[in-house]
Order: C-alpha cells, then structure tokens, then sequence
C-alpha cells in the first residue's frame, strides 16, 4: 500500500484478515487526512459549536438564565480535546495494524515498473519493496485558488482551520460545497462573522434542493451572508495589519479576519508513479481504475480519493479497499455503485443523502412520485428544539400510478446523518414504499420522520397526506 489513509489502512486490515502479507507505506502517520487533518478533527470543533449552540439555548429549557446565551468560547480547551481524540484514535489504529501483523514504512512511496515501490525516508535513504498485489491509496490535498497564498493565519485551508487557537472575529469562506458549509456553520456558531462566497448558484450543488434550501434558510436566520454565482478576484491586507479585504463579484468587497479556502481537494498524484508501468493519471491527477479497481497495469489496484471519478469519502475508501482484496483474491465481489453511496454533511442542519435527487430523477426521464415531511411535526424534534428540516423520499412511478422502487432519500434536520441508514438500505435494496412501510418506527423518536413519509407514498399516510 502507498499511502495509510482510510483508503490504504483498510486495504491493509482486510489484506491482512484474509491472510495476506501487508505493508503499509505512510509518509504520516497511519489514518491519513481523514483521522489528522480532516473528518475526525473537524467534526468534534463542529461538536464543540454544537455544545455552544445547545448551552446557549438552555433558558429555554429552565437551565441556567437569559443572561447565559453567548457562553465563552476557549478553543484552545477545544483544541485539545480534538487531538486527545485524535491521538486516542490513532494509537487505537496502530496497535490494531500491529496486531495484525502489518509492517509501516515511514516514508513517500513511488511505484517503479514490475510492481516495484521505493520508500524515501525522511534522512533521504532509500528502501525498495516488491509485491505481488500493489495498492495506490496517496490520497488528496486541498485546493488552492490563485492570488490566495495559504500563510496560516489570514488564509488558511481546512488543514490550517484545524490548528486555530482561536476563533477568528470574522471570516470569509470562499466554497459553499459540503467542507465549505460545515465550516460557515462551525465559525458561525462559534460566534465568528461569516460570509460565503460560492461560484455556483446555489450552496450544496449536489445535494436535492429541498434538503439544499433548508441549510440556506437556516444560514440566513443566523446571519451568515451568502453569496452565489460569484467569482472571488483576489483580496488585499489591511493596512497596518487586522485582516484582508476580500473582492468578489461586480465590485463587491468583505473585510475579514481569515480567508477560508475551501473549493475541493486534488490528488497526491505528483511522483506517485514512475514512467514504465501501464498506470493512467488522467489530465486532473487522478489514477484510472476500472470497477474492481484495477489499474492499467497487471497487479496494481487504486483505492481512496486519488481514483478518478469516484466521491472523495473516508467510507468510499473503505468500501473500494474491500473490493480490491476480494478482487485480488479472486473472490466473489460486488463493485461499489457510486451513484448510491451514503452522503453525510455536518454543518447545522445536518444534511443526509443516498441516491438520486428529484432533479436527477427527472431529467434522467424517470416518473417519479415525491413525499417530503418536516420535522416541525414530529415530536422528538419539539422536545430538543430542532425543528429545521424534512425528509424527503422519491420513487419511480409504476403505469398503474403506485410507487414502486425507492429512488433516493434526502434528509436535512436534526442528527440525519445517524438516520440515514434505513434510506440508504431502502435505495440500495431498491425496495418499494410497501416493503419499507411494514417496518415499525419508534415512537417518540426523530426516525419516524422516515417511516411516516415512505407511509404516505402507500397512498395512505397517517399524518402526512
């Protein structure tokens, strides 16, 4: 394995449960962006936004008093409990690696023809493996964006956001994606100033636009200015220091503390492999691999966010590594369907997904039925006071006008993406509305939400029509 993110430790940890010899090749530490820089450190700071919003909400629930709505923020007490659990984590990863008898090259690894790696340390010495099975798992890096050079502290990508010891007072999100959204959504409720600015038209381009529309409302009762359709052109420091001033637009301009780049992330691709073998890096980076991820070259696989037109998520990684090994092995296996792979976005509200949007459905020429129902009418979310949100389920239409197979399902609202399992198995059994709706919700509890609209597509819901 080059590259011990979730992509190449999994690879590894299935490899070795089957019994095969594993080394893993990291010029990190094993666990990757996802565990050091990425999934893991963001969502406890947006944890730690969470805690503040609910503390600041308590009154409400007779805890504490009105006087106790802006509740300090020490992120640098955040800060380190983020890398507790980080560090927690890692340790947990490595020994289970060890237990399994897999040996970590510290080091960057280059594929070389005949299936051949070098490990570079860094004192510059070199190592060379072989193998009969190599996988590449380098995984990615963040974007950049011209005339914003990343110095740490007034421009920062999320690598550098999760090092803050502070909250900065104002911020300038430049992407309004899934990591751009989470982002706005933590400084925000972590009492920074924050504005968005999205080249698209609207924020969450991928996601169905009810569940889209929902984070957008919930940006503007809380103040977080976004602004769509809008190139940034370029900012310049305050003079005397304090921020930048940020141009956007026809002219438009926002002072800031910090810049946040956020439009996506690149390959590690650059030196991964030497001329000589049958690998294909496509014109983006991205290494060409076909469904059971087997590159161009014999015995050479791809796994994680450096393989070419698949989403770039920590579980992905983990799913296509199992594909992989059992490829390799020459077991049965079922290739991942990308088009139907779980989706979780963490800003507030939550956002949750499988499947097809209702836009995509349509213009695919499917006929669909639709059902949405909002978390306003469930109870479980009036208890907590989080009523924001829908789910929303589509299905194809039969001749006769019932609904058959479920399509996709998209949720926006209170911990979705803890919900989102009944929709994703509901979308990938491609079961219908009357499969589903035989199963029993608990009562009161924010996943009825799911079983009352899959209800309703029977044609006989209880409280949605």
């Amino acid at each position: 394995m080059i590259g011990g993110g979730p992509g190449g430790y999994a690879t590894a940890l299935y490899g070795a449960a089957a019994g095969l010899d594993v080394a893993v090749v990291e010029l990190d530490k094993v666990g990757g962006t996802c565990l050091h820089r990425g999934c893991v450190p963001a969502k406890e700071f947006l944890e730690t936004a969470a805690v503040r919003r609910t503390v600041s909400a308590a009154a409400a629930f007779g805890i504490g008093s009105p006087s106790d709505d802006r509740p300090a923020v020490h992120f640098e007490v955040s800060q380190q409990r983020k890398q507790q659990v980080v560090d927690q984590l890692f340790r947990g990863l490595s020994g289970l690696m060890k237990g399994r008898g897999i040996t970590v090259f510290p080091g960057t690894g280059v594929l070389l023809p005949g299936r051949r790696v070098r490990v570079t340390a860094d004192d510059g010495s070199t190592t060379e493996l072989g193998g009969t099975n190599v996988v590449l798992a380098a995984g990615s890096l963040p974007r950049t964006i011209p005339g914003f050079d990343v110095d740490g502290t007034t421009v920062l990508t999320s690598d550098e956001v999760l090092d803050l010891e502070h909250v900065p007072p104002s911020v300038a999100v430049i992407g309004g994606g899934a990591i751009g959204c989470e982002f706005a959504s933590m400084f925000s409720d972590l009492g920074a100033s924050v504005t968005v600015l999205e080249a698209l038209p609207t924020i969450l381009a991928g996601c169905d636009e009810d569940a889209a529309a929902v984070v957008a409302r919930s940006f503007r009762k809380r103040g977080i200015q976004v602004h769509t359709g809008v190139q940034v052109t370029g900012h310049a420091p305050v003079p005397g220091g304090g921020g930048t001033v940020v141009s956007f637009g026809e002219g438009q301009q926002v002072t800031v503390a910090s810049v946040v780049v956020s439009v996506g992330r690149r390959p590690r691709s650059e030196g991964l492999v030497e001329p000589g073998t049958g690998v294909v890096v496509d014109e983006r980076g991205f290494v060409v691999a076909d469904e059971y991820m087997r590159t161009g070259e014999p015995g050479v696989w791809a796994v994680g966010d450096i393989v070419a037109g698949t989403p770039q998520l920590a579980h992905v990684g983990f799913a296509e590594a199992i594909v992989a090994v059992r490829s390799m092995l020459g077991e049965p296996v079922v290739p991942v369907d990308y088009g139907a792979v779980p989706w979780a976005i963490y800003c507030h509200p939550e956002v949750a997904f499988a499947g097809m949007t209702e836009a995509a459905a349509r213009a695919a020429g499917i006929d669909v039925l639709v059902k949405k129902d909002p978390f306003g009418g469930n109870s479980r979310a009036r208890i907590i006071g989080e009523t924001d949100g829908l789910v929303k389920v589509i299905a194809e239409r039969r001749p006769d006008g019932s609904a058959g197979r479920i399509l996709g399902v998209h949720m926006a609202g209170p911990w979705v993406t803890e919900q989102l399992g009944a929709g994703y198995l509901a979308v990938n059994w491609e079961a219908t509305p009357d499969e589903v709706a035989r199963f029993i919700q608990p009562h009161p509890s924010l996943s009825e939400t799911f079983g009352e609209t899959v209800l309703a597509l029977t044609g006989r819901g209880l409280h949605v029509g």
